[in-house]
């Protein structure tokens, strides 16, 4: 894949391909929320367009970020896996959830009491490593 960046500054070229208002959901959906095929992804809570959704599952495998292939019991069903270089946008979302609840919790009502929260604030690189742990565990099967 030939992908097309505005400049070669490394931030904005990680927000060429990260900064997409969907992207970093269908990951954080992925990593936490076991969502693993495109009807997993269709009934999660926020309500992604199945257009939209098939585009941006496209980009990402192109972009090596996951791995599509089919349930071993059902050749008719997509799985979505992250690869390593999806595995390593876990420090990005943690970070992203702690700066969120510090300082955009008080602009959400209804944004949810999480536990995980103190946890990753507390020790955030342990919290990172169950996290990757968790999923490599829940996924190594289907590799």
């Amino acid at each position: 894949m030939d992908y097309k960046f505005r400049c070669e500054c490394p931030i904005t070229s990680a927000l060429d391909i990260l900064g997409d208002k969907w992207v970093l959901v269908i990951i954080k959906q992925m990593l936490i929320e076991d969502k693993r095929t495109f009807k997993d992804f269709t009934e999660s809570d926020e309500a992604i367009a199945t257009n939209i959704l098939s585009s941006k599952l496209k980009c990402l495998e192109e972009l090596g970020i996951i791995t599509k292939t089919q349930l071993p019991d059902n050749r008719k069903t997509n799985l979505y896996l992250l690869t390593p270089k999806g595995l390593a946008l876990t420090p990005i979302i943690v970070e992203l959830s702690i700066w969120s609840d510090e300082n955009v919790r008080e602009l959400n009502s209804i944004m949810r009491d999480s536990p995980e929260i103190a946890i990753m604030k507390s020790n955030k690189d342990a919290f990172i490593q169950m996290i990757k742990d968790n999923y490599k565990a829940k996924t190594e099967k289907f590799y």
